[in-house]
């Protein structure tokens, strides 16, 4: 029985960006072998709507896949530690199925369409910013150069990927059309539910308060850790890995970078790149010649890298000449050179070294290193280039109790002064009843029993921050409590992470009309793309599930 559509995934593609997110399918494909760029391909691909799909055709969707992510990630997702291999496959035929779903409803775009589309992609200002440009349109040909030719990619599959994303919003469009069928009048009665604003009190029973009533004791923490690792793996620390290191920033070689472009027009460089973008790629730049001054600090600090990435480049084959292969030729060849080693604070692969800012590929890096093959690099990042060599490999462990007592015992704490402060809040409803029933209202009551209840500013379903709360407790928590209280009563405790809080209702206040008015529009469009957003997700499942069982992601479901 193929799955369903997993609703809470670590990690969710947007199908169209601001509009419709989609839970990626949860079905195993392991074909046999790998294209050039990396993506596992098999001989036989499946059947999608009578269709027997081809090679190129899975290799044209697994670049778009690709693109797709890049574009939201700036980063490929094949680089991602957190993404399996078998979660790109299952992205690369769900993409394979809306286009081919689009195919068979006649749904196609021009030329001009597809072209704006790229265009409006190359003129992301996040896409300029991961590229160092300081938010001017990319051209086409840098595109190519520095996105695409590095991943094997070309500028057709950008063109083919422009043009089915495309394709792909006017089928969310088509399937979604039940959804916009929204009256006037159900729109008038969404807005009013979602902006009707509430008068409330709100008092807190935090940790915090209870901590002093907390009392440590050996049998007690003990427990607690045994507990907490048996039922949780609380303190399991993940796979680790130590490096020694050699780092090229780029600071080092920026007075030989303003030396090289000395000898340059550089004048005339940057000119030449201001007449192209203009004023407008620079944001932050008030004047012309400010923005000149930008182009030139790039200039310079580009060719910094470069010659940091030439160096770092010389110094890694000179490690990786010497023989035998040895860990410890990393310190010799430095030693050499005059270059010092550093040594990494264990790290995991998720979170990369904490002792210094390295680029991302450093930690994936590093966690492909063996005793036989113990160097990386060099390892380009923004701002310096790294050599890097194994020093120790950590497995999976759980540290005894005496490695992390303060630890294990701040958590103890924390747990136990939670406990009471909810015990306390459970406790504070029923007197509160009693106390208002005879006639106290709600801040005298909490006054008596030595709380401090607070007044909460005016707020709504819509209403998107409420810095009152100070992380005290979520905004959608406060909210559902407030709006499932009749005016006039106080709720339920309702637990958070370190305690809980009861809220007050004192009152349902006026809509303001003539804002209803004005907004009304705009919130009926809103909410008609939700509707189409729903309803395309709910297609989405179905057709899915029915579709991809002819395919090779059918083969490993559970």
């Amino acid at each position: 029985m193929i799955g369903t559509i997993r609703k809470h995934s670590k990690w969710l593609w947007w199908i169209i960006a601001g509009l419709t997110v989609i839970s990626f399918i949860y079905w195993g494909v392991t074909p046999a072998t790998r294209n050039a760029s990396g993506a596992r391909i098999s001989g036989d691909y499946g059947t999608l709507y009578g269709h027997k799909i081809t090679q190129q055709e899975f290799l044209n969707a697994r670049n778009e896949f690709f693109l797709f992510y890049w574009f939201r990630n700036y980063e490929w997702p094949d680089r991602d530690p957190n993404i399996k291999e078998k979660d790109l496959n299952d992205q690369i035929y769900l993409r394979l199925m809306l286009t081919q779903k689009a195919r068979t409803l006649g749904i196609y775009v021009s030329d001009e369409a597809a072209a704006m589309a790229a265009g409006e992609m190359l003129r992301s200002p996040g896409l300029s910013r991961a590229l160092g440009l300081s938010g001017q349109s990319v051209p086409v040909d840098l595109f190519v150069k520095r996105v695409l030719s590095p991943e094997g990619l070309t500028a057709d599959d950008f063109e083919r990927f422009a043009r089915n994303d495309v394709v792909i919003q006017q089928l969310v469009q088509v399937q979604g059309l039940d959804g916009s069928l929204i009256t006037p009048q159900e729109a008038a009665a969404t807005y009013q539910r979602a902006h009707q604003e509430v008068s409330a009190q709100i008092v807190f029973f935090t940790a915090s308060n209870y901590m002093a009533q907390v009392a440590v004791t050996p049998a007690g923490l003990a427990e607690y850790y045994t507990n907490a690792n048996l039922l949780k793996q609380q303190y399991r620390l993940p796979d680790r890995v130590q490096v020694n290191y050699v780092e090229f920033n780029l600071t080092n070689y920026l007075a030989q970078s303003k030396t090289e472009w000395a000898k340059t027009n550089l004048d005339e460089v940057v000119d030449s790149a201001f007449q192209r973008y203009g004023m407008d790629a620079f944001p932050d730049a008030k004047t012309p010649d400010a923005a000149r001054a930008e182009i030139r600090d790039q200039l310079i600090r580009q060719r910094a890298l470069a010659d940091a990435q030439q160096q770092a480049n010389d110094f890694a084959n000179a490690v990786v000449n010497q023989t035998p292969q040895r860990p410890e030729n990393l310190a010799a060849v430095a030693k050499q050179m005059g270059l010092t080693v550093r040594l990494t604070a264990p790290f995991g692969s998720l979170y990369g070294p904490e002792d210094f800012s390295a680029p991302a590929t450093f930690s994936k890096a590093a966690f492909t290193l063996t005793p036989d093959d113990p160097f990386a690099g060099p390892i380009v990042g923004s701002y310096a280039c790294y050599e890097i060599a194994l020093a120790k490999q950590l497995p999976s462990e759980i540290p005894p109790l005496d490695q992390i007592r303060d630890r294990v015992t701040q958590d103890y704490r924390m747990m136990q002064a939670t406990l009471l402060a909810q015990r306390a809040g459970t406790n504070f409803v029923a007197t509160l009843a009693g106390q208002m029933a005879s006639g106290h209202n709600f801040a005298s009551a909490c006054v008596t029993a030595g709380l401090h209840p607070e007044s909460l500013p005016p707020f709504s379903l819509s209403t998107q921050e409420l810095p009152e709360l100070n992380g005290r407790a979520s905004l959608a928590q406060v909210q559902q409590a407030a709006f499932g209280t009749p005016a006039g009563h106080a709720g339920n405790f309702e637990e958070t992470g370190d305690g809980g809080f009861i809220v007050f209702v004192q009152s349902l206040l006026p809509l303001d009309q003539s804002a209803m008015k004005t907004d009304l529009p705009q919130f009926t469009a809103a909410l008609r793309r939700e509707r189409e957003n729903e309803a395309f997700n709910q297609w989405l499942q179905i057709e899915a599930n029915r579709q991809l069982r002819t395919t090779p992601v059918a083969n490993e479901a559970k």
